[in-house]
């Protein structure tokens, strides 16, 4: 596999938390003892993202990254940025044994799933987007995910959240802020080397009518038979709360999620039952 990245690693600084105009902490794993340690920190520094990677089940728990919707390549940029000449790729700051390598992605339907999406972190100025680029390409960044799941050319529903919220963010102010990653449940089906999540999570931190706002949601992903089927009954996505998600995750969250997941919404929600999405348009952002 490819070792090729830009820079020291030990200088990238990762997820910045106060990327929207309020300081959102990237979360705590609540099973401090089962994270990687780099460099003495729970928390391993990226391009643009910053992640808590588990030593008992070598994925990550979750990943924060930033995106400016303001300054993302369109898709007809003559000089795009791409993926060419680019492996996914141990990284070298972390003992191979903590992390989940290539073999289990041969010969089967299972996607190298970016968590941090590629096409999230291409913003900006183009020398620190080619870091990024690269940068998604750790394995420490990779789950595994099914295709129909995770290729928006399947219709995978991973990055279709992100492309329906940057048509809602204001567009004075298109900074947002993602946490995901996947539900690291004991339950999980072993596969090869590695227990394969089935369901993952995903929240968001933007601004909507001058105000800063969040939504969550929980997405479950079929493994059945591993097998092509209708890619609309291989998933199903779901509106949580921050609570129920962080329950899920096993993580602690920024106690000021909980005061922004109540704005822009119909009426006041103190407990938001499961509401599974079967289109964008249902989500109020």
């Amino acid at each position: 596999m490819s070792t090729t990245y830009s820079g020291p690693l030990d200088q990238r600084t990762g997820y910045d938390p106060s990327f929207v105009g309020l300081r959102v902490a990237p979360p705590v794993g609540a099973e401090a003892d089962d994270s990687v340690q780099v460099n003495g920190s729970s928390v391993v520094h990226y391009t643009r993202f910053s992640l808590a990677l588990s030593k008992s089940r070598k994925l990550c728990r979750w990943v924060a990254w930033n995106i400016d919707g303001s300054t993302l390549p369109a898709p007809d940029d003559p000089d795009p940025i791409g993926r060419d000449g680019l492996e996914f790729t141990l990284d070298p700051r972390i003992e191979p044994r903590r992390q989940t390598d290539d073999s289990v992605y041969k010969r089967n339907r299972l996607d190298r799933g970016h968590v941090a999406r590629r096409a999230d972190l291409l913003w900006g100025e183009r020398e620190e987007a080619i870091r990024a680029n690269e940068d998604s390409f750790f394995l420490t960044n990779i789950t595994p995910q099914m295709d129909n799941f995770n290729q928006s050319g399947l219709h995978g529903v991973w990055g279709r959240l992100e492309n329906a919220l940057l048509d809602h963010v204001d567009e004075d102010n298109s900074r947002v802020a993602v946490m995901g990653g996947p539900v690291l449940a004991d339950s999980d089906p072993s596969y090869r080397t590695v227990q394969v999540p089935i369901e993952f999570w995903k929240l968001f931190v933007y601004q909507r009518e001058s105000e800063v706002r969040t939504r969550g949601f929980i997405l479950t992903q079929s493994l059945s038979g591993l097998k092509r089927r209708d890619p609309f009954a291989e998933f199903v996505v779901a509106e949580r709360t921050v609570e129920q998600i962080a329950a899920k995750a096993k993580v602690t969250f920024d106690s000021v999620l909980g005061e922004l997941e109540q704005r822009g919404r119909p009426r006041p929600r103190g407990h938001l039952e499961p509401r599974v999405i079967r289109d964008e348009g249902q989500i109020d952002w």
